[in-house]
C-alpha cells in the first residue's frame, strides 16, 4: 500500500534542505495577557524538531522527506 504524508503533520511542520524538520512552538493561542512580551516574542518564533522525537516526526511527513 501507498504511503501517505500525514494531513495535520504538513500543517505543522516543514522540512529544511538539509532534512532538519522545523515546526512552531506550543502557548502562543490564548491567556496572552499574563504572558510577557518577550516570551510573545520568543514563542512566535520557529524551532527544530528534537532528535529524540526526529524519527517518528520524519515517518508522518513520508512524501516532504528530501530525496537521497
Amino acid at each position: 500500500m501507498k504511503q501517505k504524508t500525514h494531513s495535520g503533520a504538513k500543517k505543522r511542520m516543514r522540512v529544511t534542505g538539509s532534512g532538519r524538520i522545523k515546526r512552531g512552538k506550543a502557548g502562543l493561542r490564548h491567556l496572552m495577557e499574563c504572558k510577557s512580551s518577550e516570551r510573545k516574542r520568543h514563542l512566535g518564533s520557529m524551532t527544530y524538531v528534537h532528535t529524540a522525537s526526529a524519527y517518528q516526526a520524519e515517518r508522518l511527513l513520508v512524501m516532504a522527506r528530501p530525496k537521497t
